[in-house]
């Protein structure tokens, strides 16, 4: 099994380079100890202007079949080869992936102590590999799969069909491809790790047993590229041997990845929606003897689904739906036939299901539910034709300069019938005792509003968009600063004398920017309006308390 790496020199320097980057001598003929025989490192050529590195693997197959019996490939070889006379030696595959991450395991790291920087500088590559196995099993294989794995990576794909006997050509082509990629600016490292990926998923199987940690290397060496790639589904499942449970985590792993890379955060800053906390702050201390009424939560879930029934919404969209208190209480009512949840976070997604006991649910019930991974601030075709969609306890999840994306994504692009809207009212705050003041109910709160910031928002975005709103409180009202919570219910293109709400009282008061500390700042250039021309921005996190 052989494969060789060439590159060019420049300017910058000389091809011979190659080798501080491999941290292999040209000078020099290696040999290193893999779990399946003897890998080799030697150079064809090197010179300033080009220079060659080349791996030879040479595979022990009895070895291999008495190490791997009864653990995957290497056990059970394909039907149609004996166990000691296979393909394994001689095309790459699984274990040259392997001798990859052994020979060339600090390339891969894009580590280089000896020239600091040249590993960070992409380079011209040309990869050369005589025979690799690109099995379809149904999926497409031979040249066109290596080039639907390998062109959207930047390569120029040079992939020849072998044929079965060069004597014989009637045969046909066999199941092998010549391979070469060409690259002008690529680093190394990002090439081995693609290349320790994409050889398996080509072959279509693995010499060892796939176990869960297989989904870590995955993500790993896919860092920086596979969460984008068009083929991430096919990859990830090749990969992983079609393991449907290993293939499920990885590809939430993967869209939590997408998320966070775009949003510039850390993937466990955006998937933080699942929180033991209460959701909101305690009573004061002497309520505890009385009879205690229905929770904030409980009573914003109501005046939802008053809302939704008001304007007759059947298919409604759960944006940031959380553990599904909502969807659950959704699907409690005949009336509304369909329901789609969608939150970043998979945890919350997975305690939604199992919150929602949807493997258990009928048929007919399950079929009115969704749940779906998707951030707001970009726009998503699965969000359209719904009559009404939920925001509920989202908006002050957003840091304030990402809310016209979300206001766009889901009032522009998706455009529900209605949009019913709730936050909470910073005013309240200084009614929970245990809130120290100035902070606000939740450690993931970007900012909360005043009734008059949540007035002044909510008629700009209807006035942008073409809705009407109305507000309306949700808890008890306390006479100097309102209800706890607040709720919008955005109409698209209905008439306020159509509308009949009970709105909530305004203060006099002029509306102010608060920042996620919860302070409210009085510069008056706090108070200008957002652009009204939108346009999608990077995702953010949503979502994040029970609702």
């Amino acid at each position: 099994m052989f494969m060789s790496i060439s590159t060019t020199g420049s300017v910058e320097g000389p091809a011979t380079d190659l080798g501080f980057l491999l941290h292999k001598h040209p000078g020099k003929v290696q040999r290193f100890a893999t779990s399946h025989g003897e890998a080799h490192v030697f150079y064809p050529e090197a010179g300033d202007d080009v220079c060659t590195a080349a791996l030879l693997l040479d595979v022990d197959p009895i070895a291999l079949v008495r190490k791997g019996r009864g653990k995957g490939r290497g056990g059970s070889p394909d039907f149609a080869l004996a166990q000691y006379v296979n393909d394994r030696p001689y095309a790459a595959s699984s274990l040259l992936a392997v001798a990859l991450r052994t020979v060339f395991r600090s390339a891969m790291k894009g580590a280089c102590p000896a020239r600091p920087g040249l590993a960070d500088r992409p380079r011209p590559l040309r990869i050369t590999l005589p025979a690799v196995p690109a099995n379809g099993a149904g999926e497409g294989g031979g040249p066109a799969m290596a080039v639907r794995l390998f062109e959207p990576l930047g390569w120029r794909v040079e992939a020849v069909a072998l044929p079965l006997d060069e004597a014989f050509p009637e045969w046909g082509e066999s199941r092998y491809v010549r391979l070469t990629l060409v690259s002008d600016a690529v680093r190394l490292a990002d090439a081995l790790q693609q290349l320790y990926v994409l050889l398996p998923v080509l072959d279509g199987a693995k010499h060892y047993w796939v176990a869960p940690d297989e989904v870590d290397k995955l993500l790993a060496a896919g860092e920086g590229w596979l969460a984008a790639h068009p083929e991430r589904a096919l990859i990830t499942r090749r990969y992983l041997s079609r393991s449907r449970a290993l293939t499920r985590v990885a590809m939430e792993r993967l869209e939590l990845a997408r998320l966070a890379e775009a949003d510039d955060r850390e993937p466990e800053e955006v998937d933080n929606a699942v929180d033991e906390r209460p959701d909101e702050p305690e009573e004061a201390a002497g309520a505890a003897s009385e009879p205690r009424p229905p929770s904030l939560a409980g009573q914003r879930r109501a005046a939802i689904l008053a809302a939704l029934r008001e304007v007759g919404a059947a298919r409604v969209a759960d944006l940031g739906c959380g553990r599904g208190e909502l969807i659950g209480e959704l699907l409690k009512d005949a009336r509304f036939t369909e329901v789609l949840g969608v939150d970043v976070s998979a945890r919350a997604l997975q305690a939604a299901a199992r919150g929602l006991r949807l493997d258990r649910m009928p048929e007919r019930q399950a079929a009115r539910v969704t749940l779906a991974q998707g951030a707001l601030t970009y726009t998503d075709a699965r969000l359209k034709g719904f009559d009404a969609a939920v925001l509920c306890e989202v908006v002050e999840h957003l840091d304030l300069p990402r809310l016209p994306a979300l206001e766009y994504a889901v009032f522009g692009a998706a455009r529900p019938g209605a949009v019913v809207v709730t936050t909470p009212n910073a005013e309240y705050n200084v009614r929970w005792e245990s809130l120290p003041a100035g902070a606000v109910r939740h450690a993931d709160h970007r900012f909360e509003w005043s009734r008059a910031e949540f007035r002044a928002w909510a008629e700009r975005v209807a006035a942008v968009f073409g809705y009407t709103v109305v507000l309306r409180p949700v808890g008890p009202e306390d006479g100097e600063v309102g209800a706890p919570t607040q709720l919008a219910l955005f109409r698209l293109g209905t008439s306020p004398a159509e509308q009949t709400p009970t709105e909530q009282t305004p203060t006099e008061q002029t509306p102010a920017e608060r920042t996620p500390t919860g302070t409210t700042r009085t510069d008056p250039a706090a108070t200008e309006q957002a652009p009204t021309e939108h346009t999608p921005a990077d995702p953010a996190p949503e979502g994040g308390e029970s609702r």
